[in-house]
């Protein structure tokens, strides 16, 4: 069965994404609902799914011209190993309203392989900063 990508905002089980984001993932741990719907709302959100069921998710922050955020990509643990991942971020970077940026970025702790295949390079030069506010 092949893999579905989708960004229709209809499509998206917020019920799997929240739980996997909030209780599975090291970055967006007890995230509230609430919160999480306004930063989909504000982002081109991407849904990965095979027989109309959701296994995978991935959005976008950008302004659609020159830069864009990757963030909050995952692929259910069943479903990992067999190259859904690497078909959602193609179809990230595929899509018609994220082509001509100057600049990408993400931020990962254990998935470099992922992205360096799709040209990511970690960010060396030390002109990125941060302004990080804990919950």
């Amino acid at each position: 069965m092949d893999i579905e990508i989708s960004t229709d905002p209809d499509r998206l089980d917020l019920d799997v994404i929240h739980r996997w984001l909030s209780e599975e993932s090291y970055w967006a741990q007890g995230r509230p609902r609430e919160l999480m719907q306004r930063s989909f709302d504000n982002s081109i959100c991407f849904g990965a799914y095979l027989g109309g069921r959701q296994v995978g998710f991935a959005r976008v922050v950008t302004d659609r011209a020159t830069f864009a955020w990757l963030a909050d990509v995952f692929i259910l643990d069943a479903y990992r190993g067999r190259g859904y991942g690497k078909t959602l971020v193609a179809a990230v970077l595929a899509h018609p309203e994220l082509q001509g940026l100057r600049r990408w970025l993400l931020a990962t702790k254990d998935a470099h392989g992922l992205y360096e295949q799709n040209g990511f390079t970690p960010v060396p030069d030390g002109r990125f900063m941060e302004r990080l506010i804990k919950p």
